[in-house]
């Protein structure tokens, strides 16, 4: 009977000096950002744009530039079938069939399906570029005016809001109508001309780059700050100092591990905003330039003939709205995931 009382006892001190495996924020974030479906589409259609983005010579079916002049506005059957009053030609109406095209040409004869998987290229390029600019400017600026605090930190905020003064819209049109309506005025050798060349060698992309990386730091400065400012003086910032750890080990060692869940979700949702820019631009003939295919350029020629041909503009506007919409989902759900205050819960 002791014996057996003795190895309970030894066998409860077994279990109680076994501790249970931790499970990290970011593991348990991702086990909850699985369980939303619309995040994980979200997930998935950015992953399949950014794949068609970086093998689009491969996925191609035709060059994205390529005219072939009798074949303008020329469509597979299925279309019709998607759009009542496009009716083909050997049923009595206006429409030209021609299967080579798998979702049609447009009024140049170019391979709409082509100029849709390349354009996907310009549109995630913007995406990218947006956040990179924010995190590489907004990060260490708002690190810094949140830490220092009084008056460092409100001059640092001034020259924030004086950065708000620039819409980038604005902006960018500026820099465009100025640029490229004086290259051609412009000797060889001057920074206008060379910038010119530069916009032109990478397809108008240029300015639209500088635009959005120009203002897209301010929201995240202000956003890194208002955290910094929340947690600098929790116990761990404190038991840091108290261990003699510097400024910058406290701010990029402590500090912005634990700000990191607010800044991914924000860049997250603001994604869309910098594809928006990008195509009202392209929309109105100020963003990339011809040939580059631009889902807002497609739009913006598509619309010229939409009711003949409404296909030219409603395909290139749901590639549009589907990467778009993927950025939205996927930042809720990682808002939700992130969100500490629903750790364990299911």
């Amino acid at each position: 009977m002791a014996t057996v009382q003795k190895s309970e006892q030894l066998s409860n001190v077994a279990k109680l000096s076994t501790r249970p495996k931790g499970e990290s924020l970011w593991i348990d974030a991702w086990r909850r950002l699985r369980k939303n479906r619309m995040a994980v589409l979200g997930l998935i259609i950015i992953i399949l744009m950014v794949i068609m983005a970086l093998f689009a010579p491969q996925l191609a079916p035709k060059s994205p530039s390529k005219q072939t002049l009798a074949d303008n506005n020329a469509v597979p059957r299925w279309v019709t079938g998607l759009f009542p009053n496009m009716i083909p030609r050997d049923e009595g109406g206006y429409v030209n069939i021609n299967e080579n095209y798998p979702i049609g040409a447009d009024n140049l004869g170019r391979d709409l399906l082509s100029r849709i998987i390349f354009g996907a290229q310009v549109s995630l390029a913007v995406a990218f570029i947006g956040p990179l600019s924010a995190m590489i400017v907004g990060i260490p600026f708002g690190l810094v005016s949140g830490y220092a605090g009084g008056r460092v930190d409100n001059l640092m905020m001034r020259i924030v809001d004086i950065m708000y003064a620039f819409p980038t819209l604005l902006l960018i049109i500026l820099l465009m109508a100025f640029f490229r309506s004086s290259t051609a005025q412009n000797a060889p050798g001057t920074l206008a001309y060379e910038l010119g060349r530069l916009d032109a060698s990478i397809g108008g992309m240029l300015f639209i780059a500088v635009g959005v990386g120009f203002t897209s730091w301010m929201g995240l400065a202000r956003l890194v700050r208002g955290q910094i400012l929340s947690v600098r003086e929790k116990e761990y910032i404190e038991a840091a100092r108290s261990m003699g750890v510097g400024t910058r080990g406290i701010m990029f060692r402590h500090m912005l591990p634990n700000i990191l869940g607010p800044i991914i979700v924000a860049e997250t949702l603001t994604i869309p905003t910098y594809i928006s820019y990008e195509a009202f631009l392209s929309f109105i003939g100020l963003g990339v330039q011809a040939p580059t295919p631009s889902w807002g350029g497609m739009i913006a020629d598509g619309a010229r003939s939409i009711t003949s041909y409404p296909y030219q503009a409603i395909f290139p506007a749901v590639a549009l709205f589907l990467i778009m919409f993927a950025f939205n989902f996927l930042g809720d759900g990682l808002r939700d995931a992130l969100d500490p205050r629903m750790r364990g819960v299911d």
